[in-house]
């Protein structure tokens, strides 16, 4: 029997690529379609290994595969690219999105391949649809790459399964195969993108704050690597091992890192990270401002550990006050967006980075703080972190930050896009910080009427849109950047499928829902 989420899930993302490509049609626009279709049929072989036990390894249970909506995220992300671009006249930024287009693609076959592969029997009919599938994006991918661009998509596609080979066996349970899809895909890339840049550095030549995003990001996953391989062979709860830990820390982020990040920027790392901090007045303020709320984050945390008593401790927080974090995030990204989106840039990979790290010191129960973290964060879990790491407040920053670090400001001629386009860098505010918010705290308070085979209630639902609509006019009347020029009807309808999709999927909304937003503001 066909699951209903999964068949709302699917017809809401088939609406969303329709209405992109009524915008953006080209051959790349028959790519897509193809892709999706064979990612529908391919979803249910997924979702039939997972049920049975089938698949080579152990992913998130709670959750349905989730590979149509993974699996459109980055070529959709490349197609709208290449289009703002061209449209912009930047000829490398439109090869660029082009090059990530055919790379999510050809990522997102693989993945359908191998479910098709250890199906037993195998699936005729789906085995014939993912092989036009293919066909059709390497036929075109044939005729619209250079010979470079060919090897580039190669070299991720490479990565992408390594790294999966890798990080799916260490960290069982903790992804669908639509989220693994998703964050190992977009490692892979960044990875490339970093090896890429490191070979043909130019003085100069590209912006300080890319080159610290690819090397924090691919710096904190080597960094975990390296640690999980070590303490395969030790006990890293003592503490000779913790005093390891952290002396090797040093030694990897002033040995290797740091090095790293001065050959691609040509300056002191550590010198140009302050300088650009406290370069006005501006930024010393806001910084000032986001250490008083991370401050007043902490204190909900161990606030609400002060009230677990001894004889409840299996209580775990509601969802009400869960979603303190998610206002927390909205004050801390709004005024950054408004006032100096270069340092909430920096400060969101920053945070990253030390949430990562904190992630790894409660993993390894590093002492002195790692079992303590252990013990405070246990109460903030819920049913996504199944696996041995905790990921919702990692999601929750990326969900907020990456429509921030994808805006393409090159193509954007003074620092904003035209119409819906402006709206994007507050993709993550508007569906995570607003409408993923207002649709749990509605929802489960007030919310009667449940869409068929979910838990999510329509009344949270038409909440979200209509405080998202509310949000964007409180945007127009605050940041003066943001002009709209009468798209009021393509905002109304990317708001709406977007909160539909959150009502229907049971993938990782924070990761999810920006990116899905940003396409569409930027399409």
């Amino acid at each position: 029997m066909l699951n209903k989420p999964v068949l709302a899930e699917s017809l809401i993302v088939f609406v969303i690529i329709l209405f992109v490509h009524t915008v953006v049609w080209d051959r790349y626009s028959w790519c897509a379609v193809a892709l999706a279709v064979q990612a529908f049929y391919v979803q249910f072989k997924w979702d039939r290994l997972l049920q049975l036990g089938g698949a080579v390894f152990q992913f998130r249970t709670a959750a349905n595969s989730g590979l149509l909506p993974a699996s459109m995220v980055i070529p959709l992300l490349g197609i709208v690219m290449k289009e703002r671009c061209k449209t912009a006249g930047i000829v490398y930024f439109e090869r660029f999105g082009i090059v990530v287009a055919s790379t999510g693609m050809l990522v997102a076959l693989f993945l359908s391949v191998i479910a098709v592969g250890i199906t037993k029997p195998v699936p005729t009919n789906t085995c014939i649809l993912t092989g036009v599938a293919g066909s059709i994006i390497i036929y075109t991918m044939k005729h619209s790459l250079t010979v470079s661009e060919v090897i580039e998509v190669l070299e991720v596609l490479l990565i992408f399964v390594y790294l999966s080979m890798i990080l799916l066996y260490l960290l069982p349970r903790c992804f669908t195969p639509g989220e693994a899809l998703l964050v190992l895909g977009g490692v892979s890339f960044v990875l490339n993108q970093l090896i890429k840049r490191s070979l043909n550095v130019i003085e100069g030549r590209g912006d300080p704050i890319d080159f610290f995003l690819l090397v924090a990001v691919v710096g904190v996953i080597l960094l975990g690597l390296f640690f999980t391989v070590l303490f395969m062979f030790m006990d890293s709860g003592t503490w000779i091992s913790s005093m390891f830990f952290h002396m090797m820390t040093a030694v990897l982020g002033l040995g290797v890192i740091m090095p790293w990040l001065y050959r691609l920027i040509q300056r002191n790392p550590l010198f140009w990270l302050l300088q650009f901090l406290f370069q006005t007045r501006t930024r010393v303020y806001l910084l000032v401002y986001w250490t008083f709320l991370a401050a007043s984050a902490c204190g909900i945390v161990f606030y609400q550990n002060a009230k677990r008593s001894s004889e409840s401790k299996k209580h775990q927080a509601s969802t009400i006050t869960r979603k303190y974090f998610h206002f927390i995030v909205v004050a801390t990204y709004v005024p950054g967006l408004m006032y100096d989106r270069q340092l909430l840039y920096v400060a969101a990979v920053l945070c990253l980075a030390v949430f990562i790290f904190l992630e790894y010191i409660r993993y390894f129960r590093i002492k002195p703080f790692g079992q303590t973290l252990r013990h405070l964060l246990s109460l903030f879990l819920d049913e996504r972190d199944s696996g041995p790491l905790i990921l919702t407040h990692i999601y929750l920053l990326l969900g907020m930050s990456l429509p921030v670090w994808l805006f393409p400001r090159s193509c954007a001629p003074k620092g904003t896009l035209s119409g819906a386009g402006a709206l994007v860098p507050y993709s993550g505010v508007l569906a995570v910080g607003v409408g993923d918010t207002i649709a749990s705290i509605f929802g489960s308070t007030m919310g009667e009427i449940k869409w068929p085979g979910t838990k999510k209630t329509v009344e949270g639902t038409m909440t979200a849109i209509f405080a998202q609509i509310i949000a964007v006019a409180l945007i127009l009347i605050f940041d003066s950047s943001v002009n709209l020029n009468s798209s009021y009807a393509w905002i109304l309808a990317s708001v709406s499928l977007v909160s539909l999709l959150e009502a229907s999927t049971t993938q990782i909304d924070n990761l999810l829902l920006p990116l899905y937003l940003q396409i569409m503001f930027m399409a």
